[in-house]
């Protein structure tokens, strides 16, 4: 089976192309392709299938064999790679996903090539079941978290996918490889979640370290970057429009008050195109 290796600021993947619907054994594909040292090596893997509501379908199931209801990073790669295969000659793409429906992405390309996407990542959910968490609040802002004696105050958003936003004095230096994982898990969470830990420095501004549910510390997290802006928001300290800065580089992500929709703006990029086998 043919791949092709992308990553959107270091948040890599392996994208599939040419199936026509979900291969049954993907779950232990991404298991097995994903590991860096017995595999190709990513922190997913995605296929693009056709799609009945949209130009495209993307699935994508994380390095531990999860399926994942979205990805911002993933979506980007997606749109940059139809368009430069040629499956598409436009620079408006629709998308759809498991768990954020279809999202329609503005392409920016220079010289033939896609340079940046523009994803509509639709309206954030912010009622805790919803989300889901199992608290009733709406939106669940600021609220106390325990976990092995630590306490945190959190944010959820969901994107298509679980977050909780906590806010950090230096997201840079925070231990994330001790928290990330027992957040990811805790019991408020009922379908796991993915953790961002951020730091506001400016009203446009905002650095985010992230652990990704199934994945774990990713250099990069698009729903997580619309997230962590949205909850800035709510907390009062960014404007509707910011830089979000993550390990592997900066996304701007805005949040519309004409349509409530959360904009995420951001590059993709092609590495290599590779072949593997043993498929079970």
């Amino acid at each position: 089976m043919k791949f092709t290796k992308m990553h959107g600021l270091g948040n890599d993947f392996l994208v599939i192309d040419g199936e026509k619907e979900l291969p049954e054994y993907a779950s232990s594909l991404a298991v097995k392709w994903c590991n860096r040292y017995f595999g190709a090596g990513a922190d997913g893997l995605v296929f693009i299938l056709p799609s009945e509501r949209a130009d495209f379908q993307m699935r994508i199931f994380n390095s531990d064999g999860t399926e994942a209801e979205q990805c911002g990073n993933a979506i980007r790669c997606v749109c940059k790679y139809v368009y430069e295969k040629g499956y598409i000659d436009r620079r408006k793409v629709s998308i759809e996903t498991l768990g954020a429906g279809v999202q329609l992405a503005e392409l920016k390309t220079d010289s033939g090539a896609v340079s940046s996407v523009r994803i509509d990542m639709g309206e954030p959910i912010l009622r805790g079941r919803a989300v889901p968490t199992t608290l009733e609040a709406s939106p669940v802002l600021d609220w106390p978290l325990e976990v092995s004696g630590q306490r945190f105050r959190f944010t959820a958003v969901s994107m298509g996918n679980p977050h909780c936003v906590i806010f950090v004095e230096d997201a840079a230096v925070f231990d994330l490889y001790k928290w990330g994982p027992m957040l990811e898990e805790h019991p408020i969470f009922p379908q796991k979640t993915n953790v961002e830990f951020a730091t506001v420095t400016a009203r446009d501004r905002v650095e985010m370290r992230v652990w990704e549910r199934g994945a774990g510390s990713t250099l990069a997290c698009g729903t997580g970057a619309c997230a962590t802006l949205v909850a800035s928001v709510l907390h009062g300290y960014t404007d509707r429009a910011a830089w979000i800065g993550l390990a592997g580089g900066d996304l701007y992500v805005e949040w519309s008050e004409t349509d409530n929709h959360v904009y995420m703006s951001g590059p993709a990029e092609t590495v290599y195109e590779g072949r593997i086998g043993q498929l079970r």
